[in-house]
């Protein structure tokens, strides 16, 4: 973003941290709580998006535990995140791990906004007035006034109620001047200091700091009723949404002279399935749950056999296309579930890697995408050998209001 002064444009050096090292515990999670899904997508991708779209900031910067830095950059590469720049190891504390977020910044950095991976509903407005204020006063906090009379309380009694009308609860992000903050880091870690927030940081070394109004919506997810409050706040009531399910199947001949491909993996095979793609047998299944489930049709609709662009094919590029469709029409995929009816040969190895594969198309998390293979014991066509079945079905949601 550029402002403009008397004598030139200055280009103002955006960036954010995003403290994502926390843990699950208070959720009863036996994982990162920022891994949870509202709606269907994850805590973390949530907050990371909402800074995503943002033209003036130039990078996003992830602060996660040493553990689990592969798995929040596949989910960050399936999310399709440009802004994302790197993922740091986190520190014992979030002050810690703040700290590293900051060292990690390219050194030009002129803002920063640092902000809890755990706080996925902070709007645009938000953002924005952040950094309004921001370029006027250096550093700010957001917040929302306290609801509720508070109490000091000592050895199990109350010994004074604080003025109410002064209270704030502080929320996150929390945006300041690179310089200044990365200071202040810096002389709380000489005087081995600690404090819950940047905001407290700043001030314990004498910086003022401007506080501006969040939203109660804005809510840290600490426990798994925040995570039923957030889906509540985000879709805005049960009859904005609509959940929809979709059921797909196919069949193809096992051949000579062709490659066995399920799930957009070749498997080691003598013969291999006819069809006027690559007959990946397993993705037309789910290619047509997801457009019924949208009500968009089947696959002979949108890709004919009697078309030869399609010809020879990859179905995995195929399936990309549907994937793009349902997202012109505002759904959102939220699991899938395939069953491949096949004699010979055995696939259960062959399961993980099919896995992996739709989760890239897909661009959701391979735990919400399950895949059995089995036998019709002998009988039939597929017990003969003569070709392999699939069966899908594909649960999706829409956020548009339903219209009657």
């Amino acid at each position: 973003m550029c402002r403009t002064t008397n004598e030139k444009a200055v280009i103002d050096k955006v960036a954010v941290v995003i403290a994502a090292a926390g843990s699950g515990t208070r959720m009863g999670l036996d994982q990162n709580k920022i891994f949870a899904e509202i709606a269907g997508v994850p805590v973390l991708i949530r907050s990371v998006e909402a800074f995503e779209g943002l033209e003036f900031v130039e990078g996003i910067y992830l602060v996660a535990r040493e553990d689990e830095k592969k798995s929040l950059a596949s989910l960050v590469a399936q999310s399709e995140l440009k802004k994302v720049k790197g993922i740091i190891s986190g520190g014992e504390t979030r002050q810690e791990s703040v700290y590293n977020g900051l060292m990690a910044l390219p050194k030009d950095t002129q803002w920063v906004f640092i902000h809890d991976a755990a706080r996925p509903l902070v709007s645009r407005q938000i953002l924005e007035d952040c950094f309004e204020n921001l370029l006027r006063f250096g550093a700010v906090g957001v917040g929302v006034p306290v609801k509720d009379t508070i109490k000091v309380v000592k050895d199990g009694f109350i010994i004074s109620t604080p003025d109410r009308s002064t209270l704030w609860a502080i929320q996150t992000p929390q945006a300041f001047s690179y310089s200044t903050i990365l200071q202040a880091h810096q002389q709380a870690r000489t005087q081995k200091q600690q404090y819950t927030d940047d905001c407290s940081l700043l001030e314990a070394f004498g910086h003022k700091v401007k506080m501006i109004a969040g939203s109660y919506q804005n809510i840290k997810i600490t426990t798994p009723e925040d995570l039923i409050l957030a889906e509540s706040f985000l879709l805005g009531g049960e009859k904005q949404v609509r959940q929809l399910v979709g059921f797909g199947y196919d069949v193809h001949r096992l051949v000579p002279e062709r490659k066995l491909i399920l799930c957009g993996l070749e498997i080691d095979y003598d013969r291999g399935l006819a069809g006027h793609s690559d007959a990946d047998v397993a993705v037309h299944a789910l290619m047509d749950a997801l457009l019924g489930a949208a009500g968009l049709g089947d696959i002979g609709q949108h890709f004919p056999d009697t078309d030869q662009k399609f010809k020879d094919i990859s179905s995995m590029v195929l399936l990309e296309r549907v994937v793009e469709l349902l997202k012109i029409g505002k759904y959102q995929i939220i699991n899938v579930d395939l069953t491949i009816v096949a004699e010979k040969p055995r696939l259960a190895p062959f399961i993980p890697e099919m896995k992996e594969n739709l989760a890239k198309t897909l661009k959701i998390p391979m735990e919400n995408i399950n895949i059995k293979a089995t036998t019709s014991e002998k009988l039939g066509f597929t017990g003969r050998g003569e070709g392999i079945a699939s069966y899908a079905v594909a649960n999706i949601r829409s956020q548009l209001p339903q219209r009657f």
